[in-house]
């Protein structure tokens, strides 16, 4: 089929809703697709013989576009809207796969065009509008009604995790086919060197590690007070920090400073996703401190798969994925979680159950291989659907 990808963020850039979109993009090229995607202007190309890869250009630039709801992703959102009405002229698309805040979008335009499309719900936009907004929460209901319209004029709704499935089974019960994220540890280091982080940042004893951008919702805030409890009580362990704009580095760094734990804290910038294994490895414990959010970041299935412990909030982000079977949960504030993060650094024999555990339910339910064939389910019954109907879609 010809399928058409919305993908309304900056592409490819190595975190989790571009590192799943170029999953999807593969894993169409391989089920022998021909994918056309539109995305925003900044990312790296990806060159696959099965894709043609369109982007806009703002005007004014528009630079650093960042993760979630900002105005400057809302400006890129309307050229991405104009190029896909053009687009649409242009070519006969057999269905459109909407990702985020697209979905809005290809409900109008695959209407005129009786082409139907996917949703693929990375994220609860309201959910996320109103935690960003606060001021906004009064217009939750509201919202969550605007939300719910693509939701049940799609052909398919493509949640990643079960708490965003819940979610849209309030508005419909048939087609809604939860494509699960994955570990990214199988990639391969290409001859390249991992440094030696006890030995480059003077660490001697324990590394405590967060992988991920720093934006709020990470709860970063929470794991700096956490750390500073239990440095402050005797711990001797080392926080690094892998990831996150410059911005939000110089911020947590003063805030480091204030807490008295500048010196054991330790902030690297981004690092290239195919180093991940080598990073995680030196780690005795990973930590996902998350306060917001009911999608699991795409990073849990790499720590899971790891073979280190792993410390989380316990939130629905965390628990739908994992139980205490497979990691330590805490409650999402300073004294519980730099209470668990000196249980697990105390007792070498529990980290090691904890990742063995982790390690063989990911190997079962998380692998390239799995999601690639719940994706190749999808689109062999859109396929089916479009010839029943005689190879055009209906209108929604």
């Amino acid at each position: 089929m010809k399928v058409l990808v919305l993908a309304p963020h900056p592409f490819y850039q190595e975190r989790g809703t571009p590192i799943a979109v170029d999953l999807l993009v593969r894993a169409l090229g391989e089920r022998g697709d021909e994918v056309h995607l539109l995305t925003f202007h900044e990312g790296e190309d990806r060159h696959y013989p099965f894709l043609e890869l369109q982007r806009i250009r703002p005007f004014p630039h528009v630079s650093n576009v960042p993760p979630g709801f900002s105005l400057r992703k809302l400006l890129c959102d309307g050229y991405l809207f104009w190029r896909f009405l053009s687009m649409m002229r242009a070519n006969h698309y057999d269905v459109v796969h909407a990702v985020e805040e697209s979905a809005f979008m290809a409900m109008v335009v695959c209407a005129w065009h009786k082409c139907p499309f996917v949703y693929d719900m990375d994220s609860c936009l309201s959910a996320q509008i109103t935690g960003k907004f606060p001021l906004l929460r009064p217009l939750t209901g509201m919202l969550e009604y605007l939300e719910s319209l693509p939701i049940r004029r799609a052909r398919a709704v493509v949640p990643m995790c079960d708490a965003l499935a819940e979610r849209a089974r309030r508005y419909r019960t048939q087609g809604i086919v939860i494509l699960k994220d994955i570990s990214l540890l199988s990639q391969d280091l290409d001859g390249e060197q991992i440094p030696d982080l006890r030995q480059e940042l003077g660490i001697d004893g324990q590394v405590i590690m967060y992988i991920g951008n720093l934006e709020h919702y990470q709860g970063i805030d929470l794991l700096l007070e956490a750390f500073s409890r239990y440095r402050h009580a005797g711990g001797s362990a080392h926080l690094v920090v892998i990831g996150g704009s410059s911005g939000h580095i110089a911020d947590y760094r003063r805030k480091s400073k204030q807490l008295g734990i500048g010196a054991c804290t330790h902030f690297l910038g981004p690092r290239p996703v195919r180093h991940m294994a080598g990073y995680l490895s030196q780690a005795d414990i990973l930590v996902s401190p998350r306060t917001q959010g009911e999608n699991t970041p795409m990073k849990i299935y790499s720590y899971l798969h790891s073979g280190r412990a792993v410390l989380a909030t316990r939130l629905p982000t965390h628990t739908q994925v994992m139980n205490d079977e497979m990691a330590m949960l805490a409650d999402p504030d300073p004294a519980s979680f730099a209470a668990a993060m000196e249980k697990l650094l105390q007792d070498e024999s529990l980290r090691m159950e904890l990742a063995a555990r982790a390690r063989s339910y990911i190997e079962a339910e998380h692998s390239y291989e799995a999601f690639r064939a719940r994706v190749h389910a999808l689109y062999a019954d859109l396929e089916q659907e479009r010839t029943e109907r005689g190879g055009a879609g209906t209108p929604q």
